[in-house]
């Protein structure tokens, strides 16, 4: 049972053949150094070994150079790995300027392009295992550095001449640490081969492939600064797994549909790119290679999805999984197709030959991906010239489309709901590399006039394209691409829209006019830094800042008393901070540390209370972890809320109102959290050691009915809002339950809303504004004895609500409510259906989670 089949033993063989070449003396293989051959059955490299390795390589060879970037999340060296020629390393950061002048070379004529074309090398980005549990891109990369530096044959010499390869071996070093780990733990008994318990990044899981717009996690801002600002890539991969029992590998192009705004050239060159590494697959033998199928055109705002709109081939590879490092077999009935444009395990033009089934291994994977990204690097060196001049082309035509289209650019006023978080956005953009200026003086633009200290963000720059994903209102395809046969609707990869102005709640208005104005380019990120005004009467905070709710928290900490207004009066509006007179350096460094300004009052408001900070706890399960659990955890941390996580045996042992004011539920399923998760469609489910099958169970119910009653608070988002209403009998019903998706279908999308904004749960939010709707429970109150312990704090609008991506059945939720509060006993469960803290992104709704955290 455990012998290969045919074609994986001529890929080995051919394989083997091409890499024979006289390896010389004095450079450490990865088999001498790990003891074992990387891929092996029941082997992991540990992220530790690897680094060490890496460097041992770099000490013997002058083709490789590795950095460490900085700590990780939890302080391991994320690593860039460069290779290419002796020569072309020597003058490295000669050939990276001029890379980047070619990739925005305005003011240059056509013979100094002609002269940097000649005198670029096609630069060439490949990660590994972002997913960590994707475990076969790092344990290929030792090698694939290994071969460049040691083989002496033509082709790896055209390559290491002619191409420049940034290689970040792994993406998430803690996962790849974390599963290793577990991986020993478990071999041999078991559970071995099974996923890891708990999220496989300290905050995110794997979220962290839809962090390449905000990047909040430490790990996407090395790989920004790499891809975005340093070095600007014309083409990059990133090496994945998926499901076991369809085709063994993906390899681009997207399938159906695209989405819009990247330069054309983009699309035609993961083709170039996807063809020649499919042939070379093909080639080496291997079988069950689909491209152009399963993954679409227009995914989410992770890394192989983002970069066409930074004007980069982006693209990502998939090979079938394995039990991490335990081979698996796999009978020829078990196989299928159910993919985008691929709906039958049959042969077709995108996958010309099939696996037939058996055993599956690392080993194969380790191949595969190493073939694949050899031939990234191999099409790159045969093409120098036109993937060098083609970053010049894609630049200034996205700058001409910018330049002519409608809009030309966006405006970003002065005058701004919440101006931190607006100068949050902009410092966000400026990581991604987008040019931005600000008006040193008032301009006018038509009929709108616009203040000093205005951003605006033309067009007519090479990343357009992202520009208008991120800023413009974002409609996401509703067509023969996006239904299937019966006519109902096929769910995007992720969200229908990645609108960062709208999720953060910042106004950007579209501009086509002609306009005067005095600009200045931003160089440097805007300073969040704020100022105490001289007073003997106090201060106040602007509680339309979601970093008051952080300036609040530090006060506490400090001891220092902090109260709310309640009633607006000259001065003062609903939900603003009064800190009574004293203190002054405090106030000055937390205005420093937090950019909010400390406003000096003449007197007292009419009406306010003293400001509690409510002991607060946060439901963290097992089952491979709870992603939402992970970024809830991440945004109570940026703004500096005091939190505990608690597992279920606190939950069975009762008592928890003699410790928690507020316990928070983040976003999940109510099976999951009774212990008895669904499986993902077509594969087993996960099984774990006892200790790790997490479930309220009956008995935490029980208790958390006992702290609500007893006067505690209940935070429930998303679809746990389901298990309240289920476990805790409320009389709430959520209108969305059950209905087809013919009839209403909404995936991560924008949504136009109301806020009660004098009710206390929704001080310092707008009038209007939109949330983040991800098929979210959407509430309607239901007759009861009584009707006067519900409250609506968030009302969906009467119609047109979609502001950007998809919605089918409007009027299903058109006047329901979004987020519904329930007295229950002496306490109260909050009901937040939409998403309003989704990745530590949606910043324009975070004040609805802050407020359920202070009393």
């Amino acid at each position: 049972m455990n012998k290969k089949t045919p074609s994986m033993i001529l890929c080995s063989l051919l394989f083997a053949a091409a890499v024979s070449a006289q390896h010389p003396a004095g450079v450490t293989s990865p088999d001498t150094f790990f003891g074992f051959q990387l891929g092996a059955d029941r082997k992991i490299a540990r992220w530790d070994a690897l680094v060490e390795y890496l460097q041992v390589l770099a000490r013997e060879s002058d083709k490789v150079v590795v950095t460490d970037m900085g700590p990780t999340t939890n302080g391991n060296p994320f690593l860039l790995v460069v290779v290419s020629s002796a020569e072309n390393l020597s003058r490295l950061e000669e050939l990276r300027q001029v890379n980047n002048t070619l990739f925005d070379a305005r003011g240059l004529d056509a013979t100094r392009v002609d002269e940097l074309v000649a005198r670029g090398k096609a630069v060439v980005c490949q990660s590994m295992s972002l997913h960590a549990t994707e475990i076969g891109g790092t344990q290929m990369a030792p090698e694939l550095v290994y071969d460049l530096i040691t083989r002496e044959d033509a082709e790896t010499r055209r390559i290491l001449d002619n191409v420049i390869l940034l290689l970040i071996p792994s993406f998430n070093p803690d996962g790849q640490i974390m599963v290793t780990d577990w991986y020993r733990e478990t071999l041999g008994g078991e559970y071995e081969g099974e996923s890891l318990p708990w999220l496989y990044h300290p905050y995110s899981g794997h979220d962290n492939n839809r962090d390449g717009d905000y990047l909040n996690l430490v790990e996407s801002k090395y790989a920004a600064k790499v891809m975005y600002r340093d070095w600007k890539p014309q083409a990059y991969i990133d090496h994945h797994h998926m499901g076991p029992y369809g085709a063994r590998f993906y390899v681009p192009p997207y399938s159906e549909p695209m989405r819009p705004y990247a330069d054309p050239l983009v699309w035609r060159e993961m083709s170039l790119f996807g063809g020649h590494i499919a042939y070379k697959l093909e080639e080496a033998g291997m079988t069950g290679v689909l491209n152009k199928a399963q993954y679409p055109g227009w995914g989410h705002f992770g890394w192989h999805w983002i970069t066409p709109f930074h004007n980069m081939a982006g693209m990502l590879t998939e090979s079938a999984s394995a039990k991490l490092a335990t081979p698996i077999f796999i009978h020829p009935d078990q196989l299928q197709g159910d993919a985008r444009e691929w709906k039958e395990y049959e042969a077709q033009t995108t996958i010309p030959s099939l696996w037939p089934g058996g055993w599956w291994r690392l080993r194969d994977i380790v191949e595969q991906q190493k073939i694949a990204a050899w031939a990234m690097l191999d099409v790159a060196a045969r093409n120098r010239e036109t993937v060098v001049r083609n970053a010049y082309l894609k630049s200034k035509r996205q700058r001409e489309r910018g330049a002519a289209g409608t809009p030309n650019a966006y405006v970003l006023p002065h005058d701004q709901h919440d101006p931190l978080t607006a100068a949050k956005m902009v410092n966000t953009l400026l990581l991604s590399d987008i040019e931005i200026l600000q008006a040193g003086t008032a301009f006018t633009v038509g009929d709108v006039s616009y203040g000093a200290g205005s951003y605006v963000i033309p067009l007519a720059q090479p990343k357009m394209g992202l520009v208008r994903n991120l800023l413009g209102r974002t409609l996401y395809p509703d067509n023969e691409w996006t239904r299937d046969r019966s006519g109902a609707p096929l769910r995007p990869y992720d969200s229908a829209t990645h609108t960062m102005a709208e999720f953060m709640g910042v106004r950007v208005d579209p501009v086509s006019a002609a306009f005067v104005a005095e600009l200045v380019e931003l160089n440097d990120r805007v300073p969040l830094s704020g100022t105490v005004e001289p007073g003997d009467s106090g201060h106040l905070l602007d509680g339309r800042l979601n970093d008051s709710f952080r300036a609040v928290n530090q006060l506490i900490a400090e001891g220092i008393s902090v109260r709310r207004v309640d009633e607006a009066s000259p001065g003062f509006r609903p939900g603003d901070f009064v800190v009574p007179a004293g203190s002054s350096a405090a106030l000055k460094r937390i205005a420093a540390t937090t950019g909010v300004d400390f406003e000096a009052v003449a007197a007292g408001p009419a009406a306010d209370h003293q400001v509690k900070a409510m002991r607060t706890a946060m439901y963290q399960r097992y089952w491979g972890g709870n992603m939402d659990e992970g970024w809830t955890r991440m945004t109570l941390e940026a703004f500096d809320f005091p939190y505990t996580s608690v597992k279920d045996a606190e939950f069975q042992t009762g008592d928890l109102r003699s410790k928690y004011d507020v316990i928070i539920l983040p976003d999940d399923q109510t099976a999951t959290m009774m212990g008895a998760p669904e499986p993902h469609p077509g594969r087993p489910a996960p099984v774990y050691p006892p200790e790790y099958r997490s479930a309220i169970g009956d008995k935490g119910v029980e208790a958390l009915g006992a702290f609500v009653e007893s006067g505690g608070t209940l935070v429930a988002l998303g679809e746990a809002t389901e298990f309240a209403i289920e476990k805790f009998g409320l009389a709430v019903r959520n209108v969305i339950d059950d209905l087809p998706t013919t009839e209403f279908f909404c995936p991560g999308s924008t949504v136009k809303a109301r806020f009660d904004n004098h009710h206390p749960l929704a001080y310092g939010m707008p009038d209007e504004g939109v949330v983040l709707f991800w098929d979210s429970p959407t509430f309607q109150i239901e007759p009861s004895q009584h009707n006067e312990w519900y409250e609506t704090v968030v009302r969906y609008g009467d119609r047109d609500l979609l502001q950007s991506g998809w919605l089918i059945g409007e009027e299903h939720i058109a006047k329901k409510a979004g987020m519904v509060v329930a007295k229950k006993g002496k306490g109260r469960v909050i009901l937040i259906g939409f998403r309003t803290q989704n990745r530590s992104q949606t910043h324009g709704t975070f004040k609805l989670l802050f407020n359920t955290l202070l009393q």
